[in-house]
């Protein structure tokens, strides 16, 4: 079944609860997003990195086998310094 933007994004704003987070469906299939992830957590942190921590809050939702969601593009930074 597939998930509603609005249960990627709770699930990021468990792990991430200050973030800045947008999540867009790209096809609307409610299978194709993106997600645009802006977090202090992130600094100092290669992109690879940032991307770990995110589909770690995912919890195994875009595992394959799972199927819940099939794609998500995802931006990762931090905020920039005032």
């Amino acid at each position: 079944m597939p998930m509603q933007a609005g249960e990627i994004e709770a699930l990021i704003r468990e792990g991430f609860p200050n973030a800045e987070i947008e999540i867009r469906d790209l096809a609307g299939d409610g299978n194709h997003y993106s997600a645009s992830v802006t977090d202090e957590s992130f600094r100092g942190k290669s992109r690879v990195a940032q991307h770990q921590m995110v589909y770690a809050s995912l919890r195994g939702k875009m595992d394959g086998s799972a199927g819940e969601l099939h794609a998500l593009a995802l931006q990762t930074a931090a905020p920039e310094a005032k």
